[in-house]
């Protein structure tokens, strides 16, 4: 695992998204390193990995083990452990399975399902972006890398189009990881999974974020005994880029109550 190291003060470790890797933190490291020391990780298989997509090394238990052998492997503990998306599912998981490695927990729109515990609707099936992700896998499979990102952004409601340079190569860089999210095996998050979380924890939302995603939020915060939620007027899923100054205040201030 590559990783950022910068800054100095209590350690904040943070855990990236899908199709992401450390890059995606730089629009709030200037000031969450003003009063921390911020280790960005990048998951294996992400970049600057070049991986092709082969193997079975590739899944979300793999991750949370990685994070959890990172973590031990520190001059400094018990760190602040901050997640987003996916790696917000990671850092759940880790807090769940090591709380004596973790003081403080940041989820920020943690991705994943909801079982029928959390959720009265729930109806057993497949995961809704499955199809998309696998149709998005094949195509960057075949090589053609910008096709297949289309596909699973459209899912998303983004515009891949409209999206600026830099942003559509972090994607690029990373997309044979979407190779291995078409056969990774999640479990749900379920009201026992969230009872079960010890660790001081802070939930992130995009108020203009929609689908699942704050389905998911609001659904582990009720249950994550002592939990606090903090939702960024007019920001969606990358709320920390559209909104960077606020969601390092919000971040900052958690840290230090």
């Amino acid at each position: 695992m590559a990783y950022l190291d910068t800054g100095s003060g209590p350690p904040l470790v943070c855990v990236h998204g899908s199709l992401c890797d450390f890059r995606n933190w730089s629009a709030v490291l200037g000031p969450l390193s003003s009063r921390h020391r911020v280790i960005a990780v990048s998951l294996r298989h992400f970049f600057p990995e070049k991986w092709d997509g082969s193997g079975n090394t590739y899944s979300l238990a793999q991750h949370i083990d990685d994070v959890i052998a990172f973590i031990e492997r520190l001059d400094a503990r018990p760190v602040d452990l901050m997640g987003h998306s996916r790696g917000g599912h990671v850092s759940f998981r880790v807090a769940q399975r090591r709380p004596d490695l973790l003081r403080r927990l940041i989820l920020a729109e943690p991705g994943g399902e909801i079982d029928a515990s959390l959720d009265p609707d729930y109806k057993p099936g497949p995961w809704p972006m499955a199809k998309p992700i696998a149709a998005a896998a094949e195509l960057i499979a075949r090589g053609d890398i910008d096709g297949g990102l289309e596909i699973f952004l459209t899912a998303l409601n983004v515009s891949w189009k409209r999206m600026p340079a830099a942003a559509k190569q972090l994607l690029r860089d990373n997309a044979t990881t979407l190779i291995g999210d078409a056969r990774d095996v999640r479990l749900p998050f379920s009201r026992t999974d969230a009872e079960s979380i010890e660790t001081p924890t802070l939930f992130i939302g995009g108020a203009a974020t929609r689908g699942l995603l704050p389905k998911v939020l609001h659904a582990l915060a009720t249950h994550v005994v002592g939990s606090r939620t903090e939702m960024i007027a007019g920001a969606t899923h990358a709320m920390f880029e559209q909104a960077p100054q606020r969601y390092s205040e919000i971040v900052l201030d958690y840290l230090r109550s």
